[in-house]
């Protein structure tokens, strides 16, 4: 993967979930925010990280979420969040594990409407209790 200015933006619609056409934050991410980039996606840290190094993997087509991805964007996707991974745990050597999600809908959490993958490093001792890992979005469903 090689990383290479782009800017682009545009407005677009948030037809399904109500809203007023807006700027989609990812459509105007900056050359110099990515840190990694392939022909269909480009990753770059998580403006509001849940865990130190979390990043965002993110389709360059404005697309609403996971399920309208094609899949050669979905193989761009996988290729970075596989090279991301990498750089995190070169980085932080203690990072130990990794939560790997995508929310699709307003119902299921999803606040900006163009897909993307979160990317989120784990670490040992970061939460008391780590079973469930993502079942934990709706409370007390992580414990089995």
């Amino acid at each position: 993967t090689s990383r290479r200015t782009f800017s682009r933006s545009h407005r677009v619609a948030e037809q399904n979930q109500g809203m007023k056409i807006t700027q989609c934050v990812f459509c105007g991410v900056s050359g110099d925010k990515i840190l990694l980039e392939n022909e269909h996606a480009f990753a770059f840290w998580d403006a509001f990280p849940v865990t130190p190094l979390h990043l965002l993997v993110v389709p360059k087509r404005h697309t609403p979420d996971y399920f309208s991805i094609t899949r050669d964007e979905l193989a761009a996707c996988d290729s970075l969040l596989r090279a991301a991974e990498a750089m995190v745990r070169e980085q932080d050597p203690t990072v130990e594990g990794f939560n790997v999600g995508s929310n699709a809908g307003a119902v299921a959490g999803q606040t900006v409407f163009h897909c993307h993958f979160h990317l989120i490093p784990r670490r040992k001792g970061d939460v008391g209790d780590p079973r469930g890992g993502v079942r934990n979005v709706i409370p007390n469903k992580g414990p089995y």
